[in-house]
């Protein structure tokens, strides 16, 4: 019998303090709304940021009511990439700015394939996640105010992240600084690149 794949929740890049959520029962599933418990840890890997690597291992965790796992994904990291999502994000700022995949890869010291492969997929379904961003933006947004349209989708899927992250962080100033990219990630459960994203 095949194992099911286990589920994938955003969380934040404080380790500890996912812990201490974990310990008290303050995170919830989010297919049934059970309380989630520690359940050991995902493989670890390396993820490339702008001033070198950083290493995770991401916790795993089990719903007490429905039994689903999770693997609990901090929000810097977008699911099945070996980049930050900083990284990424640069990247999809550059293309939006007009800028093409070689000058993108060489200022980020990454494979020109790498980073068209990111253009490729974020560009296939910049109009889903442009709309899924604003909706958000609007949704959160104390005195919301949807970007003005761009000179491609492209554009204005990145200004949409863009104004959401500014809307979470003046909704919510206590969270502290959420980046765009951070953003980004919790917002789509780290599957920003992933196929079938958003639905």
């Amino acid at each position: 019998m095949k194992r099911a794949e286990a589920l994938v929740l955003t969380v934040g890049a404080n380790e500890a303090e996912v812990e201490r959520r974990l310990a008290g029962g303050d995170l919830e599933c989010p297919l049934c709304g059970g309380v989630l418990a520690r359940w050991g840890h995902a493989r670890s890997r390396v993820l490339r940021g702008v001033r070198g690597a950083v290493g995770l291992r991401p916790r795993r965790s089990r719903c007490r009511g429905c039994g689903a796992t999770h693997v609990l994904l901090p929000v810097f990291a977008l699911l099945r990439r070996a980049d930050l999502a900083e990284v990424i994000g640069a990247a999809l700022a550059a293309k939006a700015a007009g800028r093409g995949a070689r000058p993108i890869a060489a200022g980020s010291g990454r494979a020109v394939a790498t980073v068209r492969g990111w253009l490729r997929r974020f560009g296939s379904r910049a109009e889903a996640v442009r709309v899924f961003f604003t909706g958000l933006l609007v949704e959160v947004g104390v005195d919301p105010v949807p970007p003005a349209q761009g000179p491609s989708r492209f554009a204005d899927a990145v200004a949409a992240v863009a104004g959401a992250a500014v809307a979470v962080s003046s909704r919510w100033p206590g969270i502290g600084e959420v980046t765009p990219w951070q953003a980004a990630s919790a917002a789509s459960g780290g599957r920003l690149l992933s196929p079938g994203w958003p639905r």
